[in-house]
């Protein structure tokens, strides 16, 4: 069975995305707490969720930067880093959204040296630049 190929998001579906449902979500996703970056629980159900696309990045290097954006002194983790889809790990992820609800969540899996562990993160239009 041949599968369609995830569609690439630009920064205004990503801001239409994000801006259409509530933040507070549901009970299918409410327990996903996540401002900044988290594990996915291996508990969290994940057929709660349907990709939408994947992030695109202007970039015309072949392989994406590892460089994060944080110029107001933010890191990787704080629940208020800024979304800037040219840097990492956004320039990695996929767009999430809760089949009830339809609150849009970022996700990328990260690859540490002895473990691989997926992540998450709540699509907050204020945060996107």
């Amino acid at each position: 069975m041949e599968t369609s190929p995830t569609p690439t998001l630009d920064v205004a579906e990503l801001r239409a995305l994000a801006e259409s449902p509530s933040l507070a979500g549901c009970d299918d996703c409410g327990t996903l707490q996540c401002p900044g970056w988290e594990a996915l629980s291996a508990s969290f159900d994940e057929d709660r969720l349907l990709r939408i696309g994947r992030l695109g990045s202007g970039a015309t290097e072949p392989e994406p930067t590892l460089t994060e954006y944080h110029p107001d002194g933010t890191r990787y983790w704080s629940a208020n880093a800024p979304i800037a889809v040219d840097f990492f790990p956004y320039n990695r992820c996929e767009v999430w959204a809760c089949k009830r609800c339809s609150r849009a969540f970022l996700r990328y899996t990260e690859y540490g040296g002895y473990y691989i562990e997926p992540r998450i993160r709540l699509l907050n239009p204020a945060l996107l630049v």
